[in-house]
């Protein structure tokens, strides 16, 4: 970055460079399970792990909201709680992912006590989480635009995992499909904040490394299922096949 502030168009340019060369649709995981070519285990180990990322997201946008003074934000910032945590008579996205969990076989419990989710994996939410609540309101916001970059990947997964797995089918992908409205919505908010707020060259930087720092937190994510799913070791206490199935899965 320049010595001087970028405008805001030149810095949207630098945010979305981020996506393009940081984002995880970039990972070897992404492209192996998009691709087909991931066993029905490796898709159970995913969806239980990142289970533990679609449980945190509601809980870190209630830690924004609570140390925000600006009514406008935070109006705009409720429903993000509410598509996650759903409203009474209407399903959110964590119930949508349990569906998804349901469909791979998994016990509903066991999924929601993220007891074989990857040590990694609960590391990285934890972070994102605690960021979210300590650094300033332009970090944080700055932090959920991933979501500039996410309608490419769901759009990328609801093909790939419909066309290759035959344990897939549009109910349990109903999550991804969701998301392709709800996400750019969201991002657009998000965005224009940051370029109205982000000003100095300070400001701008740290936007930017906020940004950065939660494509590494999916980064990671998806490096631990690497580690341990696909070259073999996990660790301990991890999920292993077999584990955390409804009993009917558990003995076909």
């Amino acid at each position: 970055m320049t010595q001087r502030a970028l405008t805001p168009d030149e810095l949207e340019a630098a945010l979305r460079q981020i996506g393009a060369t940081r984002y995880h649709n970039l990972h070897p995981f992404h492209k192996k399970l998009h691709g087909g070519d991931c066993s029905l285990d490796q898709v159970r180990a995913w969806a239980l792990n990142r289970y533990c990322y679609q449980a945190i997201i509601p809980q870190k946008d209630a830690a924004l909201m609570a140390r925000c003074e600006d009514r406008d934000l935070r109006r705009e910032w409720l429903h993000r709680i509410t598509d996650h945590d759903g409203l009474e008579g209407e399903e959110g996205g964590i119930e949508r992912w349990l569906v998804l969990t349901d469909g791979l076989g998994f016990d509903r419990d066991y999924v929601i006590s993220r007891e074989g989710a990857l040590p990694a994996t609960k590391f990285a939410v934890e972070a994102y989480r605690h960021f979210v609540a300590e650094k300033s309101l332009l970090e944080a916001v700055a932090s959920s635009l991933t979501e500039l970059f996410a309608p490419k990947i769901h759009e990328e997964r609801i093909v790939g995992m419909l066309e290759h797995y035959d344990f897939i089918n549009d109910r349990v992908v109903a999550y991804f499909r969701r998301r392709l409205d709800q996400a750019p919505r969201d991002a657009a908010f998000a965005l224009d904040y940051v370029k109205r707020n982000a000003v100095t060259v300070e400001q701008q930087r740290q936007a930017l490394r906020a940004l950065t720092f939660k494509t590494e937190v999916l980064w990671a994510q998806l490096d631990a299922l690497w580690m341990a799913y696909v070259v073999g070791m996990p660790a301990p206490g991890a999920w292993a096949p077999g584990e955390g199935l409804r009993a009917i899965e558990a003995a076909a």
